[in-house]
């Protein structure tokens, strides 16, 4: 297992290399004339295939690279897909001139790199079967699969393609994060909303933003998981193997007011979740080198943590370990 000191001293080098890549949106003039790396996105109904596009394609940004090429995907039994798929195509067509193709294996013709945006989590498995066929390196945005069965054949997937890929919340990029000052990790609450979607696991869909910025923090190592449910309300506590405990709350009513509160050796200070730029720089930082921020192993955890909140849920709040064979 990874431990928490190593975790943090990871995520350390992938946010310093994350503030170097911002810096350069704001020195385009100084930025040398480069072939930028070409970017196809798989699935146009979410919000994030806009705002991404918009920190890539903009003329003034350094980064590196460009979305060209997109498939327009979409599940007609997700609300959050059916009524916006349309809508968020149109202005990838008509705002950044993206040329949509008919499917995936058409698409990695024509880039370098691709990003799974589909707001369902149920089709990127197959969605990311042709990508590792073609060795495209891969992003795939929350949630990485339907089921955790899905999340292992992605691994496996690419372990035996030899293809890198990774998947994160933006919560993992947050602000003033971490504090070496402040000593070893002892603890943390982390909060976000969690709204359910009848066809994901509970925390999938929207409390993966919580559970993501727990595991940033925490490092991996949760061995067991207890949970406690109410319709608009989640409490879910993870045991760690060295004795460490972490909490996740999720919300279905009301403003959450931070992203995590952190228990040092020597105090404890809040975290807040920024915007997007930290994730995308971290994702063409990765297209660079081929080096994922996130582990395979520290993913998988992800993963069974929410899982395992599920089957404590149904045992009546007792607690559930983690499946990670």
């Amino acid at each position: 297992m990874i431990s928490t000191r190593f975790s943090l001293a990871v995520f350390a080098a992938s946010l310093a290399a994350t503030a170097v890549a911002m810096l350069g949106i704001l020195h385009a003039a100084d930025a040398p004339d480069v072939q930028p790396i070409r970017i196809g996105m798989v699935g146009l109904d979410t919000s994030h295939v806009v705002a991404f596009t918009q920190i890539l394609n903009n003329p003034k940004s350094t980064l590196g690279a460009r979305v060209v090429a997109a498939v327009r995907g979409g599940s007609p039994d997700v609300e959050a897909s059916r009524t916006r798929v349309d809508g968020f195509t149109k202005t990838l067509q008509e705002k950044w001139g993206i040329e949509i193709v008919p499917d995936v294996a058409t698409l990695c013709t024509r880039v370098d790199a691709v990003m799974i945006e589909s707001v369902d989590g149920r089709p990127h498995l197959e969605q990311a079967r042709p990508v590792f066929a073609a060795k495209k390196r891969l992003f795939i945005d929350k949630p990485l699969a339907g089921s955790l069965a899905d999340v292992k054949e992605i691994i496996r997937l690419s372990r035996e393609s030899g293809v890198p890929f990774f998947c994160s919340s933006s919560y993992r990029f947050m602000k003033d994060f971490p504090k070496p000052d402040m000593g070893k990790v002892l603890g943390c609450e982390t909060y976000s909303p969690a709204s359910l979607e009848e066809h994901h696991p509970d925390l999938f869909w929207y409390g993966i933003h919580g559970v993501e910025a727990l595991f940033t923090i925490m490092g991996t190592g949760c061995v067991e998981v207890s949970r406690v449910h109410t319709p608009d309300h989640d409490v879910v506590v993870g045991r760690w193997s060295d004795g460490r405990i972490g909490v996740f709350r999720g919300y279905r009513k009301g403003k959450i007011p931070n992203v995590a509160h952190v228990h040092c050796e020597k105090g404890s200070y809040d975290v807040q979740a920024g915007g997007y730029e930290g994730l995308v720089a971290a994702v063409v930082e990765f297209f660079k080198t081929g080096v994922p921020p996130v582990s395979p192993e520290e993913m998988l955890e992800i993963y069974a943590f929410m899982d395992a909140a599920d089957k404590s849920k149904a045992a009546g709040g007792k607690p559930a370990p983690l499946d990670l064979k």
